[in-house]
């Protein structure tokens, strides 16, 4: 899995950006049902001439459409849109439709698997109880747990959680929707020549985290990928770390305390 994505919520552009974040050099692209645009994805890898094997993509299922049949279902109405013989990452996009059906969408998501529809499970929003009712079915751990996630919502007991059960954390918000004018952010980014969005990206990447950043705009979406030749100093690490306002930095919807 490629360290940084690019994400494509809301994107009403998604082809053109999508290969405008190819030429940049990304090559993880993060999708969903929900979003209505895996064709668009789908669009942009054939007519990139990249190499499908080079590519990762990931989509998620919503908790409407949750339960075992209709996740079969959508994996096929997904390969179809996408025009794919395969998904790298498939996840379940919220924890919202309760324990029975989230443990059946899950299993269903294991024989994708096994059928060689989807290479790796995930999941988004789940917090640290729908994690362990997964381990409680004896099912496999998911790869994946995307979740809201930057220095104002840093979501510490779930990540601690994750890194303990080798869990990825890709963190979804990660530029906070634009809100970086914090003092704190503006400094770092003045000190490194860079702007705000690379500083916060490139926090994510050196607590581990996989940044999921998305941008319409040709110039952001490039500078959004320049983040590897530059490193933030330790207190400065610690200076964003301590902008943590746990739950109250959220600015998504982040239904982690779903029951």
């Amino acid at each position: 899995m490629p360290l940084l994505g690019f994400g494509v919520y809301q994107n009403y552009t998604t082809r053109s950006s999508v290969l405008e974040a190819f030429q940049a050099g990304y090559r993880h692209v993060d999708s969903a049902q929900a979003y209505r645009n895996e064709a668009a994805v789908g669009e942009a890898v054939r007519d990139s001439g990249i190499d499908r094997g080079d590519l990762f993509i990931t989509t998620k299922c919503v908790s409407k459409n949750h339960g075992y049949e209709s996740t079969l279902k959508g994996v096929d109405e997904s390969l179809a849109k996408f025009g794919f013989e395969y998904i790298d990452l498939f996840l379940i996009h919220d924890p919202c439709s309760g324990t029975e059906r989230r443990l059946a969408t899950y299993r269903a998501l294991q024989d994708a698997r096994g059928a060689g529809k989807i290479r790796s499970i995930g999941v988004s929003n789940y917090n640290i109880q729908h994690l362990e009712e997964i381990a409680d079915a004896k099912y496999d751990m998911p790869a994946v747990n995307q979740i809201e996630l930057y220095p104002f919502c840093q979501q510490r007991p779930i990540v601690d959680y994750c890194r303990e059960h080798s869990i990825v954390v890709q963190a979804y918000c990660p530029i906070i929707r634009g809100k970086m004018d914090h003092p704190i952010i503006q400094t770092i980014a003045q000190n490194h020549g860079r702007d705000a969005a690379q500083v916060l990206l490139r926090w994510s990447l050196q607590k581990g985290f996989v940044p999921l950043p998305k941008s319409v705009t040709p110039e952001r979406i490039k500078s959004n990928a320049q983040l590897y030749d530059f490193e933030l100093e330790p207190e400065e690490m610690e200076q964003l770390d301590g902008l943590d306002r746990g739950k109250d930095g959220s600015i998504s919807w982040n239904p982690i305390d779903a029951s």
